[in-house]
């Protein structure tokens, strides 16, 4: 069965919470304490698109596989160049190829855009997130030891960039 990426609408809204919620709730890949709710998803799509901000699933069949998207990496006007990525996977689904295809196609959003860069911020013991960037020419940038918590313990983030092949100047 291929796979196919495109571009999410409301009707998505319920397996993207489902996907996040797993993340939320039995990974560090998202350090909140608890589950989201419909609602908010809902906002959270509506926010990113009428921003000019993808969110895209990637669909095996009728089923979303995954999600991700991209939005400003900090309010102020002299980071407008620069986007943060996310990228999300039903686990049941992970290492098929389906976060690359997403971040692949979030990178080439970004780029005709005119974004200048993409960075992701991850969790330091998430290697396949780590690697799957790194795959795609993100490199770590920074790390940032016990900034987070979650799940009874410290967390790490590692940021990693990507230049994007835009003609934006600054």
């Amino acid at each position: 069965m291929s796979l196919i990426v495109r571009d999410a609408t409301s009707e998505d809204a319920e397996d993207i919470l489902a996907i996040y919620n797993y993340a939320a709730i039995n990974t560090t890949a998202v350090w909140t304490d608890g589950p989201a709710d419909l609602a908010s998803r809902r906002e959270w799509i509506r926010a990113r698109q009428q921003a000019g901000y993808p969110v895209l699933v990637a669909m095996k069949g009728r089923d979303v596989v995954g999600f991700a998207s991209f939005g400003d990496f900090r309010p102020f006007p002299g980071y407008r160049h620069t986007v943060e990525n996310s990228v999300y996977v039903d686990e049941r689904h992970r290492r098929a190829g389906i976060g690359r295809s997403l971040l692949a196609a979030l990178i080439e959003r970004a780029t005709a855009l005119d974004k200048h860069a993409m960075v992701a911020g991850i969790e330091a013991a998430n290697v396949g997130s780590i690697g799957l960037h790194a795959s795609l020419g993100f490199a770590e940038v920074g790390r940032m030891p016990e900034v987070g918590c979650k799940f009874g313990r410290w967390l790490d983030l590692v940021f990693m960039q990507k230049t994007l092949a835009s003609n934006v100047r600054p």
